[in-house]
């Protein structure tokens, strides 16, 4: 019950695609339109939505604008949402949190986080909690769910559990989805065929791979290129490149009101894992940088660290041993490339810079062509 004095919380977990967001925004719209009933048994509750994703934020505004019930004052940043409870000296009633496992999972006193979780600090200050989880989709270590992290707060709280497993975004095979499962466990299998509704195709190069996006972005719109965070960026309002030397192109924009993947312009860039996390794309190209490689002694992906350029990501956990940083750095970059893989609702298509995934990757897309043309 809504009136009880111990706090309740209910977690729902799926992988991208699963529907995670839909879900949470149409749960919302319903809870904030009953709280203005005067005959629903939630009537004047104060509810709230948060998320810890700036282009996300956007979108829920924007939604917000033309939905009655929806305000922008009750869709914030997870910190704000806590410091506004502080200073009010009240719990929230209902709280949902979507993409959970972005929340701070240490203090950050840059973003005016003096505790410990972000999570738990959340429901503390709320009577129901709602929050939706994905731990392939954790992007920074000042994020990361050490083991066992997850389930102390569980024991303390009691969650009730909930699993989203159909996959609603991407229309693709089954053989698909496994060889981005197995991508993300750095296994490279053999390539899934294309289908009627899902393209899956290894580009040559750099050229190719925006020529094809271009095409399709003419053809049925919502295709982008999308980059691991391989390349030079700084929030100083410069231009930087994905690639100079090669695709060249503007990337990682986030300075307008409009969120990255619904601006016609950006055609002409390359998106991070900032600007389409949580995000439907029609197609999308995944540009794999210098992180990202092939050792064919052990058959496997190799990720070199030092090669990803999102420093900002692996700071903030002295808490950690030097082998759990390793491999929670690792993970991020892992986690950022099967997020980025599973942006698209009908085609996926993959170039390598690193010669030796590339070759590769066009090795493997040859054998199944020629078995597919038999």
């Amino acid at each position: 019950s809504i009136d009880s004095t111990k706090e309740k919380v209910f977690m729902i977990e799926g992988e991208a695609g699963t529907g995670k967001s839909v879900v949470l925004a149409s749960l919302y719209n319903t809870l904030q339109d009953l709280a203005k009933d005067k005959t629903s048994s939630i009537s004047g509750t104060d509810n709230y939505l948060l998320v810890n994703h700036g282009e996300m934020i956007k979108t829920y505004h924007s939604i917000a604008e033309s939905l009655p019930n929806l305000k922008k004052n009750h869709i914030l940043r997870p910190t704000s949402f806590i410091n506004g409870v502080d200073k009010k000296g009240k719990k929230a009633d209902i709280v949902l949190i979507d993409e959970a496992h972005l929340l701070l999972t240490k203090e950050d006193r840059y973003n005016n986080f003096y505790y410990k979780n972000q999570l738990e600090e959340i429901i503390k200050r709320s009577k129901i909690t709602i929050f939706i989880f994905d731990p392939k989709q954790v992007l920074r270590t000042k994020s990361y769910w050490a083991k066992g992290l997850m389930e102390q707060i569980d024991q303390q709280y009691g969650f009730e559990h909930y699993s989203l497993t159909d996959q609603f975004r991407m229309k693709s095979s089954e053989d698909t989805l496994k060889w981005i499962d197995n991508f993300h466990s750095k296994k490279i299998s053999k390539l899934p065929k294309s289908t009627e509704d899902y393209s899956f195709e290894i580009m040559p190069t750099p050229e190719s791979l925006k020529e094809k996006i271009e095409f399709l972005d003419e053809k049925v719109g919502l295709a982008r290129i999308v980059s691991v965070f391989d390349y030079l960026h700084k929030k100083d309002q410069k231009t930087y490149y994905v690639d100079e030397d090669g695709l060249h192109m503007p990337w990682n924009t986030t300075e307008s009101k409009t969120t990255w993947a619904e601006r016609a312009d950006t055609i002409e860039e390359v998106g991070s894992i900032y600007t389409v996390q949580g995000f439907d794309l029609n197609h999308v190209g995944v540009f794999l940088g210098p992180s990202i490689d092939y050792d064919q002694k052990t058959d496997s992906l190799v990720i070199d660290i030092s090669k990803y350029k999102d420093t900002g990501a692996f700071t903030g956990r002295e808490d950690l041993s030097k082998g759990e940083l390793l491999k929670s750095k690792e993970e991020i970059i892992l986690n950022s490339l099967n997020t980025l893989m599973k942006r698209s609702i009908h085609g996926i298509y993959i170039y390598a810079v690193n010669e030796s995934l590339r070759n590769h990757l066009l090795g493997l897309q040859k054998q199944r062509d020629s078995k597919f043309d038999c």
